[in-house]
């Protein structure tokens, strides 16, 4: 049973902050633990997990408002949809954008040497997937069950 009054909120501000925590250092995990580089799609999960951490600690800060938690928990729904748009395009479920990231760094010597010697990261096509289901997918599942999850919480936290 989930709890209801002011035990609800909490669990919807540890939600808003933690969920988009750990996912983003997960993903940042496996970009530079494990090689696997993001793509322009990717990117975007991300900006909205950015985007919900300062709204989550701002609710910490004031535990009373409700509009942070709300905006936090919007903001991790965006990183949900945004996933299973993408998920979509790498299972080619559907048409994405055909643009493709590359991960150069063109801050140290030859330019073109970096440009031309970086690895291109196509967002039609999982790096890594587990169960059959790629990063994008449990972005999606995660994010969205977790937006979900503190929704639910902020309503019964509205009960009590």
């Amino acid at each position: 049973m989930l709890p209801r009054g002011a035990a609800a909120r909490r669990y919807a501000r540890l939600i808003a902050l933690g969920l988009p925590a750990a996912l983003l250092a997960g993903a940042y995990v496996s970009q530079y633990g494990f090689g696997l580089y993001p793509c322009e799609m990717c990117w975007w999960q991300r900006y909205a997990h950015f985007a919900a951490l300062p709204f989550a600690l701002l609710a910490f800060a004031a535990p009373r408002a409700r509009w942070p938690v709300v905006l936090a928990t919007l903001a991790i729904a965006a990183s949900a949809l945004i996933g299973a748009y993408h998920a979509g395009v790498e299972y080619h479920w559907w048409q994405g954008l055909t643009a493709c990231t590359s991960t150069a760094d063109t801050s140290l010597g030859n330019a073109l040497d970096a440009i031309m010697n970086a690895p291109m990261i196509r967002c039609d096509q999982a790096q890594w997937t587990l169960f059959g289901v790629s990063l994008a997918g449990y972005n999606f599942l995660l994010s969205g069950a977790g937006a979900l999850l503190a929704a639910v919480l902020l309503l019964r936290g509205r009960e009590g």
